[in-house]
This record gives C-alpha cells, structure tokens and sequence, in this order.
C-alpha cells in the first residue's frame, strides 16, 4: 500500500499525456523512479507507481466511472499549496477546488 495518492484530472487524451510527461520528466531529473506505469497508451487513465506515492491521471470520464474520489474519501487530504517542495521542482500554480 502506498502512503500517498495522488488524482489529477486531464481534460483530454493529449492533456493527459502532458500531464504524465511532466511529472514523469521532473521527478527523474529528481532522481525518482516509478516502478510501474500503466494507460500512457490510451491517456484515458494513467497510473504511476512510485511505491510511497501512487499517482493516478485520468480524463473526467474516467474519474467519475472508477471514483477513486469515493474510494479514498476516508483517507486523509492535504493541501498541496501548503506542502514544501524542493526547489528544482517548478510547479505552476494550482487552484484548489474547495
């Protein structure tokens, strides 16, 4: 089981696989490696497992048929714009739907 999961919803199949490029882009310039990617063909759902953090991309579609939301619900949330990044990391701003 991992200690994270991570949902980011990619508004199309090229937009998701923008997504997975980036992250996957920065954090092997960080030096982490995913042990296990799955979906970068199709981009409806892409799954990266990094072991502590499981990192799910996904087309709205997709979300709301396999409602990973209600999956995790009990699971504690955090604010990503209160975490502390590294400082090679470049992130864009995010908006954090309330």
């Amino acid at each position: 089981m991992a200690d994270y999961f991570v949902l980011i919803t990619g508004h199309s199949r090229p937009h998701v696989k923008a997504i997975y490029g980036e992250i996957h882009s920065q954090l092997k310039a960080l030096g982490e490696k995913h042990s296990k990617t799955e979906g970068t063909d199709l981009g409806w759902w892409v799954l990266m497992d990094y072991v502590d953090v499981v990192i799910h991309v996904l087309q709205p579609e997709a979300r709301e048929y396999y409602d990973l939301d209600g999956l995790y619900a009990e699971c504690p949330q955090l604010d990503i714009s209160k975490l502390a990044l590294p400082a090679e990391l470049e992130l864009p701003a995010v908006k954090i739907a309330e």
